[in-house]
């Protein structure tokens, strides 16, 4: 293992140093530390490869954000490139070339209306950026009553605290419960198709009343309603009806709430489109971006504004109306030039319609190797965002026993199969580069079908 930039350390060493000193994020330590790690030295295309030459197929985009997959020529050119200019500068008082033609770039792609772009390093950083920026505009707009969030049932938006205040997984932040906000919880539609087996019809409607009820009686105290349009990611995997993301601008509007798009794992082609809230023809305003910006390569994130709220924070600099906020690697240069290198690239090869059929191709596939099988009770897909949910009793959708840890079994035998997939629970995650091949496609549900089997109907 190494090369001649690169010490040959030895498994062995590597494994004792990362059970010594390192803490994993969502991972059961002890568990951890009872296992051989699996250590990530290279990637080439679609693939990662481990330090003793095993290779294996990226199934989760290594964690939702590579794009193009790895190793890409452009990527790896537009990098050095800058690293030969400047690697860091502060948006603080100055400004960089790729964080102003990202800028332009990102606005001119967005739905139109967005015209302002914040900058910071993760999905959680640009909720918080959103968050903060819906409060202030409203102290700022006279209206200082208006200091309430709004999100779905079971939401994700991150792990910082803000982030976690407006989504809130019982499994992760529990421990954090006694500190966290007020919010109001709207039910999204797939909670009323899966307790009351409600068509998505009948669901649609009966989410979009409770919408309107209840932000019609909270307006003089919300600031904000915060959604990831068409699917729901760390929450399970749900996807949202067509209309619904419409229907949550126009009661939002009426009642003069803002909107804010969480789109950290949506964006960026994952559900066929650039961005998923073109797909009900909605401009949010504020839009959180992160993970797929730089093709997967760099950390990242953008907050998207419109004019309307950018231009309640002007003001003489005495009146206090500046946004307070920042961090240190805000704009970077680096990973702003790979944001634009992986842009390059979705024209260059014409990714969004490439993908099309490969997201046909998957849907297929699933409904005639998975979904039959006993213990799956739902296979959930929008583009190439996909959840698997296994259950004990597929019929009635009733779960496994925690300490069985189901989903986490079956992805490590599609591990030893050689393919990198990550569970929620019992609900198994497929979300591969969109640059992910035809083959690997079949690759990638022919083992996730075997790994089910072999843990499920042993």
């Amino acid at each position: 293992m190494g090369d001649a930039d690169t010490p040959a350390w030895t498994y062995d060493t590597l494994k004792a140093w990362d059970h010594a000193h390192l803490w994993h994020p969502f991972s059961p330590m002890q568990l951890w530390l009872a296992d051989d790690p699996v250590v990530i030295v290279r990637g080439e295309g679609n693939e990662v490869i481990d330090s003793e030459g095993h290779r294996y197929l990226d199934g989760v985009s290594s964690l939702w954000c590579n794009v193009h997959g790895h190793n890409r020529e452009e990527l790896n050119e537009a990098i050095t490139a800058q690293l030969h200019q400047i690697a860091h500068s502060t948006l603080l008082g100055l400004t960089n070339v790729p964080a102003i033609v990202l800028a332009e770039r990102l606005t001119s792609l967005a739905p139109v209306g967005l015209s302002r772009v914040f900058y910071s390093d993760a999905g959680a950083t640009a909720v918080e950026a959103a968050l903060k920026m819906a409060l202030q505009f409203w102290q700022l707009s006279g209206q200082p009553r208006k200091t309430r969030l709004a999100s779905l049932v079971g939401a994700y938006h991150g792990d910082t605290l803000g982030a976690v205040g407006v989504g809130y997984t019982e499994t992760f932040h529990r421990f954090y419960r006694p500190v966290l906000p007020d919010c109001v919880r709207l039910t999204p539609p797939h909670v009323w198709q899966w307790q009351d087996r409600l068509s998505e019809a009948e669901a649609l409607d009966r989410s979009v009343a409770e919408a309107r009820d209840t932000l019609a009686r909270e307006q003089e105290t919300l600031a904000a309603l915060i959604i990831e349009p068409v699917m729901q990611g760390a929450a399970g995997m749900w996807p949202q009806p067509p209309g619904y993301v419409a229907a949550l601008r126009e009661i939002t509007s009426a009642v003069d709430v803002l909107l804010i798009g969480d789109e950290v794992a949506t964006g960026f082609g994952r559900t066929g489109t650039m961005f998923a809230c073109e797909q009900d023809r909605v401009t949010p305003d504020l839009l959180c971006l992160a993970k797929g910006i730089t093709g997967g390569y760099l950390p990242l994130a953008a907050t998207l504004a419109t004019d309307r709220v950018h231009d309640a924070f002007l003001g003489e600099a005495h009146e206090g109306r500046t946004f307070f906020h920042g961090h240190t690697y805000t704009g970077n240069p680096l990973a702003c030039a790979a944001a634009l290198a992986s842009l390059a690239i979705f024209e260059a090869d014409d990714t969004l319609r490439r993908l099309a059929p490969k997201v046909d191709q998957l849907e297929r596939q699933l409904a005639e190797e998975v979904a039959p099988l006993a213990h799956v009770a739902d296979v959930r897909q929008r583009g190439v965002m996909v959840g698997i949910e296994l259950a004990a009793d597929a019929s009635a959708r009733r779960s496994y026993p925690a300490r069985d840890r189901i989903g986490a079994r079956v992805t490590v035998e599609a591990r030893a199969r050689g393919v990198i997939i990550r569970p929620l629970g019992d609900v198994v995650v497929l979300m591969p580069p969109l640059s992910v091949r035809e083959d690997e496609l079949d690759r990638l549900v022919t083992v996730v079908r075997e790994a089910i089997v072999a843990v499920t109907e042993p």
